[in-house]
Parts: structure tokens; sequence; C-alpha cells
């Protein structure tokens, strides 16, 4: 690689797979941030005109609409890997042509799903740092080397939690020496948090993320159906919309959530931001994902000040110390994740005492100023510019 050279603007090409609004999105939000208070320009990459835009462009980037491949988890078979072959040359094809137009100094892969990035940026001997967000232990091992062996050709990766770290490496360990771990850095509620006061009526909960079976959402179906039957009046708010290809599941859930032991104790909110009203009005937050590399969802209860019951799975372990910073449940059992949710409802003072220790913590350890800055000073050192990571221009 070649250093930046003394009085050289910085531009940095964000290569992102879409401009939809996912948990990933959001971090290259703040990632984007952190660049722009550097003094570098910053181009995002994206194939389509969705949500996102809006956001990037409020952060300060600029917005560049690109055609690219995203590779999934369906194309680890014969036809789908022909499948993704040919899309390559095209994808290829057109990066190249971005990348010697704009001449980037750094580009920057938000996710492993786009790796003819890291291609493009090698030919073009630009350097290339990709954020690793998905790396779950769970896919096949030809799932795992699809997603993971391109990686190889970054020459920094940002990880987002142990787990993760561990299912990149243990995948590809030639990985390990790139790879710096790298917490998410999740935006404060914009009013101090209020602790959760239980009221007349019933004990609400609320569950937060995208609808799909690895999210767990039927599994805090279950825990309230478990509830109820046992006499405790409970309700449930899902706030979250589907994966696109997952409308089936929406329909399941709410299919299970008319029959008469969760009847009228279950709304389908949707996607909400901001999302701290949400979270208020609740008094315990239920993290159920089965695979989960870090989990925002969890650190915004947290940073709300309400007490999370969360499964046992990746990420979770990272934000959560069980009995201190939250309740740690089998991943996947609605009865442990209903006693749990009992445990906390009944006593009033573990849940305050927990809510309170997470909350302190979550601002200590997943602070949007400790992020930024680990970001933006690991680019600066892959671009080799001075201490402080500055391109030389006056601000």
């Amino acid at each position: 690689m070649t250093a930046v050279g003394p009085g050289r603007s910085v531009t940095v090409l964000v290569a992102n797979p879409s401009s939809d609004i996912y948990g990933s999105d959001l971090q290259m939000l703040e990632s984007i941030t952190a660049m722009v208070e550097r003094g570098w320009k910053v181009v995002v990459a994206t194939p389509d005109d969705g949500p996102l835009v809006a956001l990037i462009e409020e952060r300060g980037a600029e917005v560049l609409r690109v055609d690219c491949a995203v590779v999934r988890r369906e194309y680890a078979s014969p036809s789908g890997l022909w499948r993704l072959v040919r899309e390559s040359f095209s994808s290829l094809r057109n990066l190249l042509r971005v990348l010697r137009t704009l001449r980037p100094t750094l580009v920057y892969a938000n996710t492993i799903t786009i790796p003819w990035w890291f291609v493009a940026a090698r030919l073009c001997r630009i350097p290339v740092v990709c954020h690793v967000h998905e790396a779950e232990a769970e896919d096949p091992l030809p799932v795992r080397l699809v997603l993971y062996g391109p990686l190889l050709l970054a020459h920094r990766l940002i990880v987002i939690s142990r787990p993760s770290m561990e299912t990149v490496c243990a995948t590809v360990p030639r990985l390990r020496r790139r790879a710096t771990m790298i917490f998410n850095g999740v935006r404060e509620p914009t009013e101090p948090p209020r602790p959760a006061v239980a009221g007349p009526g019933p004990r609400r909960l609320v569950v937060l993320g995208r609808l799909s079976p690895r999210k767990g959402t039927d599994v805090a179906l279950e825990a309230v159906a478990l509830l109820r039957r046992s006499g405790r009046d409970v309700t449930l708010d899902v706030c979250g919309s589907t994966f696109p290809g997952y409308e089936w599941f929406e329909e399941q859930l709410r299919r299970r959530a008319a029959e008469s032991d969760l009847d009228g104790a279950v709304d389908f909110s949707g996607y909400i931001s901001p999302i701290w009203p949400a979270i208020e009005r609740a008094e315990v937050s239920v993290a159920p994902s089965l695979r989960e590399p870090f989990g925002n969802a969890v650190v915004e209860a947290q940073l709300a000040q309400r007490p999370v019951v969360a499964a046992a799975a990746m990420g979770h372990l990272e934000t959560v110390i069980d009995g201190e910073t939250g309740l740690l449940v089998t991943p996947g059992d609605a009865q442990a994740t209903a006693d749990a949710i009992a445990r906390l409802l009944d006593d009033g003072e573990l849940a305050a005492r927990i809510a309170e220790t997470a909350r302190r913590t979550a601002e200590e350890r997943f602070s949007l100023t400790r992020y930024r800055r680990e970001v933006a000073d690991l680019l600066a050192a892959v671009m080799e510019l001075p201490a402080g990571g500055s391109d030389g221009r006056s601000a």
C-alpha cells in the first residue's frame, strides 16, 4: 500500500449492498460520521434508491448508484455457484469503471456480501477494509467458505464480536492476523431514560427486530402465550418488519397471534424509528434471536433502562451478563423465556437493578464516541495517514 502524501485529500468509497435499513446500515451511518469528522470525502455506492439514501446524505456523504451482485447463502450449491460466477463478471466490470473514475484512497465494504469490491480494489491497487457484520457458526462449512473465503482479498477486517471473530477465523485461519474487533456503537435515547413503572392494566413487553425465523419472534409469542395461560395479563409489542422473502413468516405470526390464548395481546407495529417510545412503553424487552452476531436491539433496550431477557446466542453473550445486565435463556426455549420474564415482572427490585447496571455498562462499552474513534483510527492506519487520521486540509 502507498501512504497518502502530505496535503492530499482523502476520499473513501463506502460499498453497501442495498439502500434498505438494517442493523449493519445503521453502523455504516456512524462510520460515515467518523470519516466526515476527520475531514475525508465519503462516497457511498449502493445499487438502489431506498430509505437509507436520505440518511446517508444527512451525514454529509454523496450517494453513487452502482449495480453489484450480492452473495447470499442460497448460492452455496452447484447451480447457485454457477449463477454467482455469471453475475460476478458483470459486477466486476461496473466496479472497475467506478474505481478508475473516482480513484478513492480507500474502499470500505460494509458487509461480506459484496466481495467483488475486494477484487476490483485489489486490481486498482486501492486498499480495502471489510466490516464483517454477519458471521454465524451454525452455517455449514461450504456456506462459510463461500462467505468468508473472499475476505482474504481485504487488507483489514472489522469484526463486531468475539463469537463472530472466532467463526470467521476458524473457517479461514489466515484471516486472524488482519481482523480487528470493534464493538458496535449504539445511539442513546434523545431524552434521559426513565425507569419502568408497572401501572394499571396489562404488563407490557416489547421485542425489537426484523421478522424472520432466525430472529425468534415466534419464541417470544409462545412465551407470552405461556404467561397468559398461567393467568398473567401481559401484552407484546412486535416492532419490526419482514426480511424480503419472509412475508410468509409474518403471516404465520399473525395467525398465531389471532388464536385464543393470544387474541388481542400482540401488536404488530412494523418498523419504528425512533424506537425509544416503543421501548419506554414496555417493562421488559425480549431478545429471542437464535443467531445474532451482535444485537443492537439489546443495547438499545439497555440504554433505555429496560431489563432484557435474551437468548444466550452469539453476540448476546457480549452484551448481556446473566443476572447483572440482563437474563440469558436457552435459545428457542419459550418456557425458559416466559420464566425469566415472570421473574423480572415479579421482582421489581431485581428488574430495576439489572436495568440500571445495564444502562451504565452500555454507555461505557457501546458508545458512539468510542466506535467512531476506533473505526476512523483503523481506516487511517490502513491509509497510512499521520497520527489523528486527518487528511491535512484545514477545517
